[in-house]
């Protein structure tokens, strides 16, 4: 059997001054060769992991709590806690700490962190002890400056706490707050006010459990109502007797239980309340106040938590039909504070109380109180639904999906939630932001699970979008019947916003089942018609809606958006825009800037060809006019195939004439198909072309020089070409006194010589009739020598190369011959 004295929870104070819970285990104590040293060591008990492994420093104070619990400092803003199942366990590794810093095991507390001074030091040795004046009437004063000054000072702190907790001095003090109250002297109640606060400042739990105590704790709340700051006492006794109530929903037989409950929410109410806001300086100081509050919850909640008849009876009354709706509201205020109160628990017990609560049948509950007309109720229930949804969204969809097999769409538990949504009556929807929030962690993929029987992601969402989803869009759908919203009001806008945010998140993560919904619904045609709304936020969500739409680059998506032409209310509010330069007008030419930088050929087009004349004259942005040029260059590939094939190797051939260019243009030929041959073509091995093109480089020399010598008396031999930013659909070269090359294209290839076949490709000089002769650029620079050809233009040119071909006493060249170098 598992020894339960050594169990423990291991904790750590956050940045917030919260306990955060790492988990429990088994504490033991022990020599660790690394640290050099005795140290604490925590394993898990699920896994047998290290939680913990603490070395027992001589200079470090541990505090002992509340019998239960051991409590350090780290380091500077890192506090550890264990927390004992057992007071024997406690007491076991308490006398192994104590032993290792050589303290009686009967203390509270072993030693400060901060080192005290060489003057302290000297105190310490020749006082033993603090001594406090006699709890009198007119030595109140002495005793409120005895507690100011010990407080910068650690070691003084200790001695005042413990002269204050062995002398009973606590309960001396409040004796006197009764004397100075019947007396009504101010002054003596300004100087209690001053002492316990001082006191609340020690961070002693010996002392808390003294102030806490049911005989006194109304009286130190009584001390804290005279601060001399305000002119009037506070009167937070009159309330918390009067005006706060303690309403047992049900009957709680334990009497420890229910003191423990009063107590902590006393204790709460002093921390929020009563004390002033510490400073910066102070704050640190009520850690341990902290502390208390915490463990007393976990406490409270595990006390409840193992009362079965207590959790029966509060179901049994919850999903009661003669229970009547005022006792139906105090039983969920009960039950949202019981589920707040668990949040302290640490993760293995918080999954036992939520699949406790799941049992005891918390979701039917549930839906029976959402369906009740008080607002109150139907928010408490939505704070608790919000806390199992955000626990455990698993649970919270099975029961879902198990529900619809058994009841209408109209009573499910999800449509419920997202009929609450909708009808919310607060102008803000802050209700409904908080249900749209929730919604969106049940349709979430990331946090579904995948067994090797079902996959939970493909089973709910086919459930969702069969039995739920038409609710969800029921506003949006009657909204947008006509060209304009029907409903253009603030409170509908920001519904219908909520409701995009929804669809837009879903068509990120949900694929398939949102694409057969929108394109079968026709919904972005709808969504589309809140382009015209008043508010620009409507109007924005249903762009951001489409744009994310078309970021998919589906072309499913595309082919719905062309037919229903879509992009017709986007241009439409472009240009309703007018030159406003503001978010929509942004929004809407980054979608266009997107189609043209992605290339989405189906879009680039449609646009174009539909509403090119709308946005022709935009010349603000680049955007619309690079998505012409996108345009024509699409059609220039498809009107001339070869084309596109030569503008890829003039973007990724370089001619080098060397031996690794002849090795991969002979592997490149070895690897030719055949059948990637054109009819009629020729085939020449590599040698043979390297012969051929050794043969041209003399004329073409030749040509170059008297060219240069004749240049001023010619003309052109090929006409220049508009640089246009067009591609044309072939390819036009002149020279120039240069001897560079003009081209019509952009692209670079005076730097990327090349053509539609590959370096080493078939070709046969002399082969080619003079029908079939090519137009030959040739550009010369830096001593390289390069020729290109190109495909057929037309008969001008064929006329312009035979002019060349007689001044130039060379073979024709074949149609795939290729030189470089």
């Amino acid at each position: 059997m598992t020894d339960t004295r050594r169990r423990v929870k291991v904790y750590t104070l956050n940045e917030d001054r919260q306990w955060d819970d790492r988990g429990t285990g088994h504490v033991s104590s022990g020599y660790v060769e690394r640290l050099k040293g005795m140290s604490l060591l925590v394993r898990a008990e699920s896994d047998g992991s290290l939680l913990l492994e603490s070395k027992i420093n001589p200079n470090t104070a541990y505090q002992k709590q509340q019998d239960t619990l051991i409590v350090w400092s780290e380091a500077e803003n890192y506090d550890l806690a264990l927390s004992f199942q057992e007071k024997a366990g406690c007491d076991e590794i308490w006398e192994k700490i104590c032993q290792v810093q050589g303290k009686d095991p009967s203390v509270d507390i072993t030693q400060e962190l901060v080192d005290e001074s060489e003057e302290e030091r000297f105190d310490d040795l020749s006082s033993p002890g603090l001594e406090l004046p006699p709890c009198e009437l007119n030595r109140l004063e002495e005793v409120a400056e005895l507690v100011a000054s010990s407080l910068p000072s650690p070691l003084r702190r200790e001695k005042l706490a413990l002269a204050l907790e062995n002398e009973g001095y606590i309960k001396k003090l409040l004796e006197l707050f009764h004397v100075c109250e019947d007396l009504e002297n101010l002054e003596g109640l300004h100087h209690l006010y001053e002492i316990i606060k001082g006191i609340f400042l020690l961070n002693r739990t010996a002392l808390f459990e003294v102030m806490f105590s049911e005989e006194c704790i109304m009286d130190v709340i009584g001390c804290l109502e005279y601060d001399p700051s305000l002119p009037q006492p506070r009167k937070h006794r009159e309330f918390l007797t009067k005006t706060a109530k303690f309403k047992e929903v049900i009957p709680i037989s334990d009497p420890e239980l229910k003191q423990k409950i009063h107590q902590t929410y006393r204790v709460q109410y002093i921390q929020d309340m009563v004390l002033p806001t510490p400073s910066v300086f102070e704050e640190n100081m009520l850690s341990t106040l902290h502390s208390f509050i915490f463990f007393n919850k976990v406490e409270i909640v595990g006390m409840l938590q193992d009362d079965e008849k207590f959790l029966t009876d509060l179901f049994a009354q919850l999903t009661d039909e003669a229970t009547d709706d005022d006792k139906r509201h105090e039983l969920v205020n009960f039950l949202k504070e019981f589920c707040a109160f668990s949040q302290t628990l640490q993760p293995q017990n918080r999954d036992a109380f939520f699949k406790t609560l799941s049992n005891m049948g918390i979701l039917p509950a549930l839906e029976v109180i959402l369906g009740m007309d008080d607002i109150q109720v139907r928010s408490a229930a939505t704070d608790i639904f919000s806390y199992l949804v955000e626990y455990n969204p698993s649970m919270v969809r099975e029961f879902v999906m198990q529900e619809a097999q058994q009841n209408d769409d109209d009573i499910l538990l999800i449509n419920l939630i997202i009929e609450h949504m909708i009808c919310d009556t607060d102008p803000e929807l802050g209700g409904a932001v908080q249900l749209m929030g929730l919604l969106r962690t049940l349709v979430d993929p990331e946090n579904m699970l995948a067994t090797a029987n079902k996959t939970e992601k493909t089973e709910f969402l086919s459930f969702f979008y069969k039995h739920c989803m038409h609710v969800l869009t029921a506003p949006l759908l009657a909204n947008t019947t006509e060209e304009k919203p029907s409903k253009d009001d603030f409170q509908t806008s920001q519904l219908l916003a909520l409701i995009l945010e929804l669809l837009t998140f879903c068509v990120e993560h949900h694929t398939y089942h949102i694409k057969n919904y929108i394109i079968n619904k026709d919904i972005l045609r709808r969504v589309l018609v809140l382009m015209a709304s008043r508010h620009a936020f409507l109007a924005l969500c249903a762009l951001r809606f489409m744009r994310k739409i078309v970021g998919l680059k589906d072309e499913f998506y595309n082919r719905y958006i062309m037919r229903n032409f879509l992009f017709e209310p986007v241009i439409k509010a472009f240009l309703n825009n007018g030159s406003r330069y503001n978010l929509m007008n942004s929004a809407i030419i980054e979608m266009f800037e997107y189609i043209r930088v992605e290339d989405i050929k189906s879009l680039t087009a449609h646009v174009i060809e539909n509403y090119w004349k709308a946005v022709e004259d935009v010349n603000y942005v680049q955007t619309f006019k690079g998505l012409k040029l996108r345009y024509e260059q699409q059609r220039e590939r498809q009107d001339n195939p070869k084309l596109d094939s030569m503008r890829s190797i003039l973007r990724n051939h370089r001619f080098r004439r060397d031996a690794r260019t002849l090795e991969d243009e002979e592997e490149i030929w070895f690897n030719t198909d055949e059948d990637d041959l054109e009819d009629g073509e020729a085939v020449v091995p590599p040698s043979d072309k390297l012969k051929a093109d050794e043969d041209l480089i003399d004329p073409i020399s030749k040509f170059m020089e008297r060219k240069k010598l004749k240049e001023s008396e010619e003309k052109e031999i090929l006409p220049k070409t508009n640089l246009t930013g067009r591609q044309s659909p072939s390819f036009k070269l002149s020279f120039s006194s240069g001897n560079k090359t003009n081209l019509t294209s952009q692209s670079s290839a005076s730097n990327h010589p090349g053509s539609p076949g590959s370096p080493g490709s078939p070709g046969s000089p002399g082969s080619v009739t003079k029908s079939t002769t090519q137009a030959a650029a040739i550009t010369t620079k830096g001593g390289l020598v390069g020729l290109v050809d190109y495909p057929d233009d037309d008969e001008e040119e064929e006329e312009e190369e035979e002019e060349v071909e007689s001044k130039e006493e060379g073979p024709p060249l074949s149609k795939k011959s290729r030189l470089g170098s």
